[in-house]
């Protein structure tokens, strides 16, 4: 086993036990994309078509709302036996999805899975931060980037392969052998140090940061939707939700062991690290929702052929999250590529504004390309940045922290996208004919299936319609994109530590000395 003295892993057991990492992420990653082209079977199968899109969204909400949670057990009793738990959990869910006899039940066990697939990310990403160095982790956060770029694309593949050759149920079963590797591997070859110092869970911090995200996520899904934004439910959810997270805000000033210290806000690389990763998800998220939209509207893609479709975006991710994470392993510095990927997608969000009926789907596909090369020189590298600011004993919160604020912004950004592009549209076909509007009926809920049957003329002015509409969504994108171009520059480049867990680092040191006494405690019982 190529273990130095320093008790640091390297060739062939750190990359064995990476593998496992990755799988453990690229399940949790894919099973956010691979029942969407299973759900029309699922529902000629259980019924329940006016909750089919909770099928997604249980699982969202639950992944959500999870991270913070595991991040905190993680840093309390052990990296190892969290990530098992998770894994575990997610198998479960897994199983008993296939096995639902009804909506509300595969509803349910997409739940149980999305609590696991929290655990799956947080914890792969905080245990390569416990064996891997920072200045050695750009190469190894790159491929972790890659993996979400993959189940993006394989997701709707591998859904639609499994429905047409075996059964829907295998859209869930498929997860139970390669779940199974990658527990064998975390336990017989992980070996990583469990705390010994007792710890009290924040049980109140923890739901009230649950109760306050789960019901604004329900806004952004609901809002628009199943009820109107001005709806007394909307409302009341909204002001459920502020409420709970201003409560969360005012315990965990007070909890003593809190879900999530709010000192590490006092760091403005953290700070501005999790703000750029939660403006950069509304963006990404946000307008990317609207690209299949596209293809199948305008291209007559299937839903299938569109997810091939978005291979230029996907392999411009994977490429630029690569390279860039070689990079900074090999100089040690990182501060270039945030300012650099912001900027590209910017231009890549007003390139994509630019789309239109008659625009070649090869431009389409360049377009595309820019914006994903963007994406991948600048979200797994904020990630990296919050890791090396922190102490070893908050790694786990903090990585949470990062993958938590970009999958909220990503969830508001859908929300508020959705609700630009609908006003939008609606404006648009207002002006068309009363003959026309009259055929369309309500235009906004049109699905492509439905656009495809409409006639000659009628399909014209529509795609035009939409196609005005979502100019004005990318133009947005690119607007908010400007944000994290601009904290970009604010963003402090701190050098890569070479070490796993420095034990005397003057800024540990400096940031306990100014500390309240309780803080200071429990900073020395941590590094203990």
């Amino acid at each position: 086993m190529n273990t130095p003295s320093n008790g640091r892993l390297t060739g062939r057991p750190l990359w064995t036990i990476f593998a496992a990492l990755l799988l453990g992420m690229f399940l949790a990653a894919l099973d956010q994309t691979i029942v969407s082209t299973a759900l029309p079977t699922i529902v000629g199968d259980l019924g329940g078509l006016n909750h089919l899109s909770w099928v997604v969204t249980s699982y969202l909400l639950a992944s959500t709302i999870s991270t913070p949670l595991y991040g905190k057990l993680g840093d309390m009793v052990g990296r190892k036996p969290v990530f098992l738990a998770a894994i575990l959990i997610f198998l479960a869910g897994s199983m008993l999805a296939g096995l639902s006899q009804t909506m509300d039940q595969l509803i349910g066990f997409r739940a149980l899975q999305g609590i696991g697939a929290g655990g799956l990310m947080v914890g792969a990403q905080a245990i390569i931060a416990d064996i891997v160095p920072p200045r050695e982790r750009g190469r190894y956060m790159g491929l972790i980037g890659s993996v979400f770029a993959v189940a993006s694309v394989a997701g709707p593949l591998l859904g639609g392969f499994l429905v047409d050759n075996l059964s829907w149920r295998w859209v869930f079963y498929v997860n139970l052998p390669v779940g199974a590797l990658a527990v064998l591997i975390v336990v017989t070859r992980l070996h990583l140090h469990t705390p010994t110092v007792r710890h009290r869970l924040d049980v109140v911090g923890a739901a009230l940061l649950s109760g306050g995200v789960a019901a604004l996520i329900i806004v952004t899904t609901w809002g628009g939707n199943e009820y109107a934004w001005g709806s007394t439910t909307i409302v009341g959810l909204a002001g459920a939700g502020v409420l709970c997270l201003a409560a969360f805000v005012w315990w965990e000033t007070r909890a003593s062991e809190p879900i999530l210290p709010l000192s590490l806000f006092r760091s403005s690389v953290f700070s501005i690290s999790n703000a750029m990763g939660f403006t950069i998800g509304m963006a990404m998220f946000g307008a990317i929702v609207f690209i299949p939209l596209y293809l199948q509207l305008v291209y007559h893609a299937s839903p299938t052929s569109s997810g091939l479709r978005l291979l230029p975006l996907m392999a411009g991710l994977l490429v630029a999250s690569i390279l860039s994470g070689r990079a900074i392993s090999r100089v040690g510095r990182y501060k270039i590529f945030p300012i650099a990927g912001t900027a590209i997608v910017v231009v890549g969000m007003f390139l994509l504004s630019r789309l239109s009926v008659g625009t070649a789907p090869w431009l389409a596909s360049v377009y595309m390309l820019v914006l994903g090369v963007g994406i991948g020189l600048v979200m797994q590298v904020l990630v990296l940045v919050v890791q090396n600011d922190v102490r070893p004993q908050e790694m786990g919160v903090a990585t949470s922290t990062a993958t938590f604020f970009r999958s909220v912004g990503g969830s508001f950004g859908v929300a508020i996208f959705g609700t630009i592009f609908a006003s939008r549209l609606a404006d648009q076909l207002s002006r068309l004919p009363r003959s026309v509007n009259a055929r369309l009926g309500s235009g906004v809920h049109l699905n492509p299936e439905q656009a495809k049957h409409l006639p000659a003329r009628i399909h014209t002015d529509f795609l035009y319609a939409f196609a005005h509409a979502l100019h004005g969504v990318f133009l947005w994108g690119m607007a908010l994109a400007a944000v994290p171009f601009v904290l970009s520059f604010l963003l402090k480049e701190v050098p890569l530590r070479t070490t796993v867990a420095p034990a005397a680092d003057l800024a540990v040191e400096e940031a306990v000395a100014g500390a309240a006494p309780e803080e200071r405690i429990l900073a020395a019982a941590g590094q203990e």
